[in-house]
């Protein structure tokens, strides 16, 4: 059971709870009697559950980063912040968008549900948009026929596998950020299992090449060499985005990252 639906669930069972007692066992009470324990607490929660709800479902959602797929930009760790109306306003649990506010762009950090088990929420940034032709070849970027631009910065280390890699300023719709790259990976991406709309994309040993069906987005990692993203996986369905993550509040092995992010 997800989250989403436990609280929803909560929100219910307490708030029939709370409707009961005010409009039938409330009367039937002597005066001076207490309320049953189950009426009190429900009362008592209620009201914090339904602003936890509201919150959760429609303005902003707490994630945890649980892998490095998208260092240097998110550590594991990081405590973020998700944006849940800025690509519209969704049905919770069900996730059906009933209002348009706005829709992915390139260069965004999107949460999603992973498209093959939905009960996981990924995260990486939207590179290919509905339509987009998207080719990763010798581990450069190139969309709609246009390469990505991209600057050479002072290598990254990581502190976890104490190797070096080859760090680099891409530029996105543009939104100017950092990504990994690892010369001794190989340069192909082998599509380790069949997807929706798999026919769609082409694979050789330099790389791969996919157009982006309608109402779906190509994801990668900023770690380029250490994500499992849509070149393994495939697209990510409209219906399947959670929203726009923006801000890091905590990571309790650097205290010190506080902030948005690009």
């Amino acid at each position: 059971m997800s989250f989403a639906l436990f609280l929803l669930l909560l929100l219910v069972i307490t708030g029939l709870a709370w409707l009961l007692d005010k409009a039938v066992l409330r009367r039937k009470r002597p005066q001076d009697a207490r309320q049953p324990w189950w009426v009190e607490y429900s009362i008592s929660f209620f009201p914090v559950i339904l602003i936890v709800f509201v919150l959760r479902s429609f303005l902003v959602e707490p994630f945890k980063i649980p892998s490095g797929s998208m260092i240097p930009t998110l550590l594991v760790g990081d405590f973020i912040l998700v944006n849940k109306f800025a690509y519209g306003i969704r049905i919770p649990v069900l996730n059906r968008k009933v209002i348009e506010v706005g829709a992915p762009a390139r260069g965004d950090v999107m949460v999603f549900r992973y498209p093959e088990d939905p009960s996981l929420d990924y995260i990486k940034r939207v590179v290919g948009l509905p339509g987009d032709r998207i080719e990763y070849r010798n581990k450069r970027l190139a969309i709609n026929g246009k390469p990505a631009e991209l600057r050479q910065v002072s290598d990254y280390l990581s502190k976890e596998r104490m190797q070096f890699s080859r760090r680099y300023l891409e530029t996105l719709g543009g939104v100017t950020h950092e990504i990994l790259v690892e010369d001794e990976a190989p340069a192909f991406a082998p599509q380790a299992r069949a997807f929706p709309f798999a026919g769609n994309c082409h694979y050789n040993t330099n790389g791969m090449a996919c157009t982006v069906p309608p109402g779906h987005y190509f994801m990668m990692g900023d770690n380029r060499d250490n994500s499992s993203d849509s070149r393994v996986w495939g697209f990510v369905p409209d219906e399947n985005i959670v929203g726009k993550a923006f801000f890091i509040w905590l990571n309790f092995n650097e205290l010190g990252r506080f902030g948005a992010f690009r």
